[in-house]
């Protein structure tokens, strides 16, 4: 299962972005793009992500994750589509010399992260 070692580094590369300053941060969402291609499975992902952020700046944080179609270009004919099948010929003269444009993609987006109210006084933003 690969989605553990992706969500290990997702926990790495969120905790690394919370500034020095913000002692008291939480990242409450992480903004994900992944390609069909990619072969990662959305609630493996979540469900791993869950286990690894437990007692971090990530715990309880929420996964959003957008799922990229397979788009492909024709280098005979420049023609594009989106592949929904398993078929990777082209669509307008059938040639198989394909470019894939998108669906391989497993990025971080955005992070977001919300400071916690300090209680401390004259703690005024």
């Amino acid at each position: 299962m690969h989605e553990m070692g992706i969500a290990l580094q997702i926990i790495d590369i969120a905790t690394a972005s919370i500034p020095q300053d913000m002692r008291s941060a939480r990242v409450e969402r992480i903004n994900l793009r992944i390609g069909k291609l990619a072969a990662v499975v959305a609630d493996s992902l979540r469900f791993c992500f869950d286990i690894v952020s437990k007692d971090t700046a990530l715990t309880g944080a929420e996964l959003a994750i957008e799922e990229t179609p397979v788009v492909a270009r024709c280098k005979d004919c420049d023609a594009r589509w989106t592949i929904v099948e398993p078929v990777f010929t082209c669509t307008a003269c059938q040639s198989g010399a394909l470019e894939i444009l998108s669906g391989r993609e497993l990025d971080i987006v955005s992070i977001e992260i919300a400071q916690e109210e300090s209680h401390e006084t004259g703690g005024g933003q």
